[in-house]
């Protein structure tokens, strides 16, 4: 009988908060390879909410040293949504949406885009606030550092 080898695969699970939007946000990112895992956070005084999800993602791709098999779960449409669908359209368009209109986080979305052609990556949507176990601990990381930050 032959044996059916699986993919190693890295799970990245992401999730940003903002506190007002705009307002002070942070987000977190769960790193998990084999049984290791990794958080990554990050804090800025003045963003929205959408730009924290997209630094989430950003700096856990960055912190991989070499490209991999990932699976990213997230719980925002905008990345999701944005990684599989829109930038095609975008890159076509010169970073610009239907309305002929520069995109929001142009910035980001580029960064995003050139950090995942390294990889193998599935863009997974999942439902914020229902009980998954990485995306609610993301969550209460992001939003703590809010709290705690000296500046809020």
């Amino acid at each position: 009988m032959k044996e059916s080898k699986q993919k190693n695969f890295v799970e990245i699970f992401t999730d940003g908060a903002c506190s007002g939007n705009p307002g002070p946000g942070a987000y977190c990112a769960l790193i998990r390879y084999k049984n290791m895992e990794k958080i990554i956070t990050g804090y800025e005084e003045n963003t929205t909410n959408n730009r924290m999800e997209l630094m989430a993602v950003i700096s856990a791709l960055k912190a991989l040293r070499r490209p991999c098999n990932i699976k990213i779960f997230t719980d925002s449409q905008y990345v999701t949504k944005g990684m599989t669908q829109w930038i095609f359209s975008w890159i076509k368009n010169n970073w610009r949406n239907s309305k002929k209109e520069e995109i929001h986080n142009k910035d980001l979305w580029q960064e995003l885009y050139q950090l995942s052609q390294k990889h193998n990556i599935e863009w997974l949507w999942i439902e914020g606030h229902k009980g998954h176990p990485e995306n609610e601990k993301c969550d209460k990381i992001a939003k703590d550092i809010i709290l705690n930050h000296p500046k809020h």
